[in-house]
């Protein structure tokens, strides 16, 4: 890793981003509220991830959590018990853009989940590419137990994971699921030893930094993108990012590398 690029950068007063080489740790720092996500923490959410998404050099990011206790705890009740109904109008598309800055982040996601992750906080690892969690971790959307839905991407995102009938029956019940039972469901995919997600999630992204920061995001552009489309379609999708790569640098590079038996160089274009 190239330590020499090395850097740490606060959003508000809870968010933070640090730089380690081609990776980037996304990190909630809510401490006192398990990182319930009020208007002021969504904002600092979505303006990291609007930088990150600019980032040329990061190749991977991995969100976690301070807390020792809870990866985020869903929406800040307390604060929205104090809201009118025209406030609660007006902070939905601020909560929103946190919820789709995770989701649309260009690079691969790694959430690293330990405690509890519910509604919002599920949602927000449900928005990256991958869950890893520890034997700790507690994760559901129990929305409807509160009288609402759950709407920072759970409807859409839990069917995609675990099939329509699992996921009715997990919104609909509002249950928490522990962690054995959740990587049995699929709603994580790696489960770790207590207090291991973080060190686990940043280890994969290292690996998936080793790669084509042009591939890397192609590949998710078409995996995402052909979420929901029928197989022709879908493959049309691939097409369209196999041609953004097949003449890129980084596939004269790979492929040279490859042949010189050597680590590839990627000049990521």
């Amino acid at each position: 890793m190239d330590h020499s690029a090395q850097s740490e950068q606060m959003f508000g007063e809870w968010v933070r981003v640090r730089k380690d080489g081609h990776v980037a740790e996304l990190v909630m720092d809510r401490h006192g509220a398990m990182n319930a996500v009020s208007t002021a923490f969504a904002g600092a959410l979505a303006d990291a991830c609007a930088v990150l998404a600019r980032d040329g050099e990061v190749r991977a990011t991995v969100l976690t959590s301070t807390h020792e206790r809870a990866f985020c705890v869903g929406a800040d009740l307390k604060e929205r018990n104090s809201f009118s109904d025209a406030e609660l109008a007006a902070q939905r598309p601020r909560a929103r853009a946190a919820y789709t800055g995770v989701l649309e982040l260009p690079m691969p996601t790694i959430a690293a989940v330990h405690g509890y992750a519910l509604g919002g906080g599920y949602e927000l690892a449900l928005s990256c590419d991958l869950i890893v969690a520890d034997a700790s971790a507690v994760v559901g959307l129990p929305e409807v137990s509160i009288g609402v839905v759950p709407g920072g991407g759970g409807t859409q995102l839990l069917p995609r994971r675990v099939g329509a009938a699992r996921a009715a029956e997990l919104i609909f019940s509002a249950r928490r699921v522990g962690a054995a039972e959740a990587h049995a469901l699929g709603m994580v995919d790696l489960l770790t030893e207590q207090g291991e997600d973080r060190t686990e999630a940043l280890a994969l992204a290292q690996r998936i930094a080793a790669n084509s920061p042009v591939g890397l995001r192609a590949a998710k552009r078409a995996l995402r993108t052909g979420w929901g489309m029928d197989l022709r379609a879908g493959l049309e999708v691939e097409e369209a990012a196999w041609r953004t790569v097949a003449f890129s640098g980084d596939r004269a590079e790979g492929v040279a590398a490859f042949n010189e038996k050597r680590k590839p160089d990627w000049p990521g274009e």
